[in-house]
């Protein structure tokens, strides 16, 4: 017997789920078992997803295969069908170790191939407590899953429910956990990581848990938040940033789009001058501030006015590191009911949009030429600055130390270390 496999795709609350899963599958005794945790954030993913399980399914003709994931979730009929895939799991279904208990002894599976009840009914989000992810470098811990918010283009919510937190004390113990395990840097996720706290008692805010985290946490060197939305930032984040230097010096921020009309359709909560307010604020209480952003290209109805407004907020809100998405309708959301831009557009705007994110990337990484960097090693060779710039070596240091570093180059993408 074998002990399970897991493919991650999506997101990094995803690889956070899927190490969770992995320890409740070990302890049920799950044995020769291939399982795959989707994404369903755009049409694409979903192609991916069947794509993934065809080649996991060739890989290993005698082993059950397990789906699970967002996609799983929002269209479990779609892998329900594939003649490849055994059964049929849900995202709150995935986190109950009963779960992998009846996968185990065959009561899921073989006489209930899907099992995935309404995700609108979870309430709460348990903080499972998990080693790390096989790497000495980083973990990341989920602090909040669900999103109350609908904006036209996401199906999220439908995967992953309402916005839950999980409680500040629970995190600060995971934390604890992973910093004795020898982690020097933690990064915090959510879907909606800005909400964190509001269906908690006293309603705290995400800057609140941030400040406990590095109080209670004396010797956690690196504290990092994933991906946040700008006009939700309360005070006390705006604090930390502005006096904790152990909390890193780059926010991605879900921006979406850079013109008013585009974003009132997106359904968004903040206008282009809320996003660049914000990123002036972050970078004069921080100047070292980096800024990554989601950036969709092609939303329905989108001109080339409209475009050309998300190409100047890049200037605007001084972003580097660009997540870009051609728009893919999906089922179900109000936007794939607008009306279309064309697919050759569409992919003509991202690869604009990408080409900007190239030179803005190059911009960054000469700035850092003869600057000193606290790198943290990802691999032998290759680590991390606090901005999030990948750093050659050419030698080896350990794995998930932190190690100054002078900047002497650039390589592409990367920079170069002495």
């Amino acid at each position: 017997m074998s002990a399970p496999v897991f493919s991650t795709l999506g997101c990094r609350l995803n690889a956070y789920e899927s190490e969770a899963m992995k320890a409740m599958a070990e302890e049920a005794g799950l044995d020769d078992a291939v399982i795959v945790n989707t994404c369903a954030v755009t049409a694409e993913a979903v192609r991916k997803a069947r794509q993934e399980i065809r080649r996991l399914r060739r890989e290993n003709p005698q082993a059950r295969l397990i789906v699970t994931g967002c996609a799983a979730q929002t269209e479990p009929e779609t892998f329900a069908v594939m003649a490849e895939v055994d059964a049929v799991i849900g995202n709150a279904e995935k986190m109950r170790p009963g779960t992998w208990a009846g996968l185990a002894n065959g009561l899921i599976g073989e006489t209930e191939p899907v099992q995935v009840d309404d995700i609108m009914s979870v309430t709460e989000t348990a903080g499972h407590l998990i080693d790390g992810f096989g790497t000495r470098s980083r973990a990341y811990v989920q602090v909040q899953n669900g999103c109350d918010h609908r904006c036209t283009f996401c199906i999220i919510p439908y995967g992953r429910g309402n916005s839950r937190s999980v409680p500040a004390g629970v995190v600060v113990e995971q934390i604890k956990r992973l910093v004795g395990k020898g982690y020097n840097e933690v990064v915090l996720t959510g879907v909606d990581l800005t909400s964190w706290g509001s269906d908690l008692p006293a309603q705290p805010r995400l800057g609140d848990l941030v400040m406990r985290i590095l109080r209670l946490v004396p010797d956690l060197p690196r504290l990092r938040i994933s991906s946040i939305d700008s006009i939700e930032v309360d005070p006390r984040l705006m604090e930390a940033i502005a006096t904790e230097p152990r909390l890193m010096p780059h926010l991605h921020l879900s921006l979406q789009h850079g013109d008013n009309l585009i974003l009132k359709r997106m359904k968004r909560r903040h206008l282009r001058d809320d996003a660049i307010r914000f990123a002036q604020e972050a970078l004069r209480l921080r100047p070292d501030m980096t800024f990554g952003a989601d950036i969709i290209a092609g939303f329905p109805t989108e001109t080339e006015e409209h475009f050309e407004n998300s190409l100047k907020l890049l200037e605007e809100c001084h972003l580097t590191w660009l997540h870009v998405f051609p728009y893919s309708p999906r089922r179900g959301t109000p936007a794939a009911r607008m009306p279309q831009v064309g697919g050759r557009t569409i992919r003509e705007r991202a690869a604009r949009l990408r080409a900007v994110g190239e030179v803005r990337v190059a911009r960054h990484l000469d700035a850092q030429q003869g600057r000193s960097h606290r790198v943290l090693m990802e691999s032998p060779r290759m680590g991390r600055t606090e901005q999030f710039a990948e750093v050659d070596f050419d030698s080896d240091r350990q794995e998930g130390a932190i190690v100054p570093a002078t900047i002497v180059g650039r390589r592409g993408n990367r920079l170069v270390a002495a």
